[in-house]
């Protein structure tokens, strides 16, 4: 009797143990963590809790520049909203413990495939370093799936905000043509300085961030690598509401480089004349609110003048010498070749930054 009741503690307490050793192997597996490459880190942050099957570990993949960054920094890090999108919002956040400031680029679970899908392309983008590009320092994923996008900030705004700011700067042709051929050389790190081509696929004035020497720096390039078709869709529809995107799309989806030369002849156009892409309806007289189309009737009838680029930015050339008003009308001319409604008659980005280089300063 006595041996039979320690066989059956004996047996209890093996099963204890065996039930234990099941339930840590169910929580290590729960709390996967993804492997990273070499050259970047992935830290384990939480144990995701919920029950869904499409539930993801949290985590912070990092990248060069992002070394120190803790999920902690990034979660409790005070912010404010800078803009929103139909994907994400985008937030200037300070870190408390270093004092520097991020810009952390949330992007909704709907919008986006799951981190096993999402990692390669984010692998890429991270390794992307020019100094005419925003480089991503980290990722940061949620245990529902939300993403956060970690980058520099840069405290002079972007471009779109510097054009509307009033400022002398944004009135002057070495910084107009400063910023024209940085945006060209982050473009051509894109297009043709990686062993796989990037598009930038959404390149706008907002989406041009600069640095308080006026140096611009692309950002938001690629995300259509992680954004799911619907998302991508939208995204294009948004740049194409705001001008920026190039006719073909209209029939055809998917972004190329021609469409990002079209999109970078918009922005010179936009810096040239001060003006929105769209809604210009009072702008020359024209009944096209589109500034390409409302400035191709100057071009044919050799009508460029101060009806067409800033005023300011006009009397500043001539008042200086007549080279910088030659200078001009060469930019003029190469934003509108980018802009022509055909995507084979627009020079590629080595062409580009050809023809800026060659332009009288």
């Amino acid at each position: 009797m006595e041996r039979s009741f320690e066989i059956g503690l004996l047996l209890g307490l093996l099963c204890s143990f065996v039930l234990l050793l099941l339930l840590a192997l169910c929580f290590v597996l729960r709390k996967r963590v993804i492997c990273p490459s070499k050259g970047e880190s992935f830290e384990a942050g939480g144990e995701g809790g919920g029950m869904g099957e499409d539930m993801e570990a949290e985590g912070l993949v990092k990248f060069a520049g992002g070394e120190s960054l803790t999920v902690h920094d990034i979660l409790d890090a005070p912010g404010e909203v800078v803009s929103k999108s139909g994907y994400g919002t985008l937030y200037r956040a300070s870190i408390e413990q270093s004092g520097a400031v991020l810009l952390l680029r949330f992007v909704r679970p709907a919008c986006v495939a799951r981190i096993e899908e999402v990692l390669p392309a984010i692998r890429v983008l991270g390794a992307i370093r020019h100094p005419n590009v925003v480089p991503l320092r980290a990722m940061y994923v949620g245990p529902r799936g939300e993403k956060l996008l970690v980058h520099p900030f840069y405290a002079a705004g972007s471009l779109k905000q510097l054009l509307r700011a009033g400022v002398a700067e944004a009135h002057r042709w070495d910084i107009i043509y400063r910023i024209s051929i940085g945006i060209a050389k982050g473009l051509n790190h894109l297009h043709t300085g990686l062993e796989k081509p990037i598009v930038h696929g959404n390149l706008k004035s907002n989406n041009i961030l600069i640095d308080v020497d006026y140096l611009p720096r692309l950002s938001d390039f690629g995300l259509h690598l992680i954004l799911n078709p619907s998302a991508a869709q939208d995204m294009l529809e948004a740049s194409a509401a705001q001008g920026y995107k190039a006719p073909e799309l209209a029939k055809v989806r998917d972004v190329s480089k021609e469409t990002d030369i079209y999109s970078f002849g918009v922005i010179l156009l936009e810096m040239l004349t001060q003006r929105d892409p769209l809604n210009n309806s009072k702008f020359l007289e024209s009944k096209d609110f589109h500034l390409p189309s409302s400035l191709l009737n100057f071009v044919l009838e050799h009508k460029v003048s101060s009806d067409v680029f800033n005023s300011e930015l006009l009397n500043q050339s001539i008042d200086q010498n007549s080279t910088n008003e030659q200078g001009l009308v060469m930019l003029f001319q190469l934003a509108m070749a980018c802009c022509s409604p055909q995507p084979s008659a627009r020079p590629d980005i080595k062409h580009v930054i050809t023809l800026l280089e060659n332009v009288v300063l």
